[in-house]
């Protein structure tokens, strides 16, 4: 494959796992846009940097020395990754992935990549790769995506749909699927079943 696949959806639609076992299948990069914003939550939360100041916040950003390398986020050669996916991000993430500067720089990181690739995110179909040739969006109930959060967090089942069904509201704008993408609703496949659809539907 030489082009690029994008593979869209909402938060615990399961595309970060399906984008890198496509990858894997196809033997080319995975890239995660969510890795970056959510390393921009993080690092606001860890220098104390108020979110809602967009300028600070891209100051920090700039003068971090982020950059994506597959699927890890590196910081002047810090691992960032191990650190990204805990509560406290998880709640910061929408309100800094709305920002349009945060966006720019996401998009402008992503664009340093070289294809072929399987990118993954919430808007890699309409925003960042819509050149691309090959995009699918993944979907699933809001129950079904709330029980696979909660097996990776620390918290209630209950507390995590509720969270979802916030940033759900909060990602409404950014999280529809492209007009060529291929929708999948994931609430009653599994991961290998997802991942056989998208192969086929590439190798058609």
């Amino acid at each position: 494959m030489r082009g690029i696949v994008t593979i869209d959806g909402p938060s615990a639609s399961g595309k970060s796992t399906v984008a890198r076992r496509v990858a894997e299948a196809l033997g080319v990069p995975y890239l995660s846009s969510g890795l970056l914003y959510r390393a921009a939550a993080y690092l606001a939360l860890r220098h104390g940097v108020d979110p809602e100041d967009e300028q600070a916040l891209l100051a920090l950003l700039e003068g971090k020395g982020v950059r994506l390398e597959a699927d890890r986020v590196l910081q002047n050669g810090e691992d960032l990754t191990p650190l990204l996916h805990t509560p406290e991000v998880d709640r910061l993430v929408s309100q800094v992935a709305r920002k349009e500067g945060v966006r720019a720089w996401v998009n402008a990181r992503l664009k340093e990549v070289p294809p072929p690739f399987v990118a993954e995110g919430r808007d890699m179909g309409t925003a960042v790769f819509p050149q691309a040739p090959h995009k699918f969006y993944l979907t699933a109930r809001p129950e079904v995506r709330a029980r696979r959060r909660a097996k990776e967090r620390p918290q209630a089942f209950e507390e995590v749909l509720r969270e979802l069904l916030a940033r759900d509201e909060k990602d409404r704008r950014q999280s529809a699927p492209a007009p060529d993408a291929l929708v999948i609703d994931t609430s009653e496949m599994g991961l290998e079943e997802v991942v056989a659809r998208i192969l086929d539907h590439l190798r058609d």
